[in-house]
Order: C-alpha cells, then structure tokens, then sequence
C-alpha cells in the first residue's frame, strides 16, 4: 500500500472564482508584520510558509499553526507579531503555511495542504499542530487524518475553534450580542463556500463528530463571551469523557480568538502562557 493510500483522504475538487467582495476582504484581513526583521519564508511539502524562531534562544522543536478566516479569509502575514510572542514563550520555532483557500479551492484543499506540511516536518510525531477558529477546525482534522495514517503529533491546540460547520450550538445566541467579531451567519457563509455540497457532518470538517481516541493530548482555548464557547465545551467534554488528555482554558468575557485580536490584554497574555504551559509539558524534545 503507497503512502497515499495510508492517509487514505479525499481528491481535490474544483471551486469557483471568489467574489469581488470577499477579494476586497481578504486584503484587508491579509495584514503585515509592524516591527522587527521580517519573517524567514520557505516551502515545506511544496506549501510557502513563514518561519518564526523563538527570540533570545534556540528552538526545542515546531508548531505548525494554521491560521483562520473561515478557510476563505486570513493569512500568516497577519499572524506574525502573535506568533512571535508564542514561540519566544513556548521555546519552539512556529511554521506558518500559505494554505488554500475557498471557495477557489474547497475542501479538502487546506487539508491536504496541512497534511503535505505536516507530512513533511523532520519530526512530525513530535511536533505541535495548532490553529484558531477555522483554523482550530483544520488542526482536528489534521490529526484525525494523521491518526488514520497511525501518525499522532505531540499534541495540539484549539483557539477558539471552529468544530461544527452546522453552527448548531445554543451560545451562538447566547453571546450574539457578545461576539463583535463572530456570529451563526458567518459560519455558515464560511461552510458554503468551503463545503461546496460536502457533507457538514463529516469528521473532517466538523470534528465535534470525530471519535475521541483520534487525538493527541490537547489544549482548548475559550472565550466566555464568544459565539463558538459551546462546542469547544462540548468537544471537551466528549475528549474526557473518553478519557482523553484535554485541558480547558475559559477566558472570561472575551470574544473570538482574542489572543490574536487583543495582544496586549491580560486575557492575552494568560492565554500564550497557557500554549506556552502545555507545549512544554509534552513529552519529547519536539
């Protein structure tokens, strides 16, 4: 059996040309570095990505972090400054890819793309996955597809995930009024665009479906006040439940992905030390 066949995941499809008005978004959110050298690029499995080194020190190993956006926005330019805090806290070099993105190429596009990066990676089964809101979905179906394939990383890290494409859960009314940066109507404009007729409830877009015994241990980070708080409570529950390594870290009154989009917040801070906590407690030298 090739290699292939062993991480047994679905062929590309083709999409379709995304819209002047998500083109205009995209460069809004695409963002930049402010300060200090730029970050160092290279291509890994054949996807361009940015390297951040931990500052002051030498690397202890990699997370692979996959940024969000709903799989049709964001980019690791935007993610530089953030990244930056996290590997100088977690003492690891942070690889961030290009992967890409709906409706252009919809699912399993990004994916394959994480899988190839992963796949690619000088220790893989020692490394860290990591990623925020869709992104946080990416890094559950990178492990699941990777334990398929009898390839387990480390560990992983959900931030605010993204975990049901059906945008079910009762906080998405809850906190409504809560979340100024996320809402019901952007899941499902996100799960339109990149499910393109793929069913919502597959493991791989929607790990709240996914067995348990398929992860590593894992950190999820929560805002109290966001949208998507349930299914990240949910998605823990059912992994201790299973009697699965999991660590739960609620953020009292903050919305979606806020140690991105609040810095220098306390919350942030708290939330970095808690990466930073749990990449350190895993076993191995990464």
């Amino acid at each position: 059996m090739s290699d292939e066949e062993i991480w047994d995941l679905p062929p590309l499809r083709p999409g379709y040309p995304a819209s002047a008005e998500l083109a205009e978004r995209r460069a809004r959110a695409a963002g930049m570095a402010e300060e200090g050298t730029p970050p160092a690029e290279t291509t890994i499995g054949g996807v361009r990505c940015l390297l951040i080194e931990p500052e002051g020190g030498e690397s202890e190993g990699a997370i692979l972090y996959l940024h969000g956006g709903g799989y049709r926005l964001g980019s690791p330019l935007a993610y530089v400054d953030y990244a930056r805090r996290l590997a100088t806290a977690a003492g690891r070099r942070i690889i961030l890819p290009f992967y890409r993105l709906a409706p252009e190429h919809p699912f399993p596009a990004a994916l394959l793309d994480a899988v190839a990066v992963f796949r690619a990676l000088e220790h893989p089964a020692s490394a860290v996955i990591a990623g925020d809101s869709a992104g946080g979905g990416l890094t559950a179906a990178l492990c699941i597809a990777a334990a398929r394939a009898g390839l387990r990383p480390a560990g992983a890290i959900l931030v605010s995930p993204m975990l049901d494409l059906t945008a079910r859960c009762d906080s998405h009314d809850r906190n409504a009024a809560r979340d100024a940066l996320f809402s019901r109507a952007a899941v499902l404009d996100a799960a339109k665009l990149y499910l393109q007729g793929h069913d919502p409830a597959d493991p791989l877009v929607s790990a709240i479906h996914a067995d348990p015994a398929q992860f590593p241990p894992m950190l999820l980070l929560t805002g109290g006040a966001e949208v998507l708080l349930d299914e990240a409570l949910d998605f823990a529950r059912s992994l201790a439940v299973a009697d699965r390594r999991v660590t739960l870290h609620v953020a009292p009154g903050m919305g979606h992905v806020w140690p991105l989009m609040a810095p220098k917040s306390p919350a942030a801070v708290e939330a970095v030390h808690a990466m930073a906590t749990f990449v350190k407690g895993l076993n191995g030298p990464g």
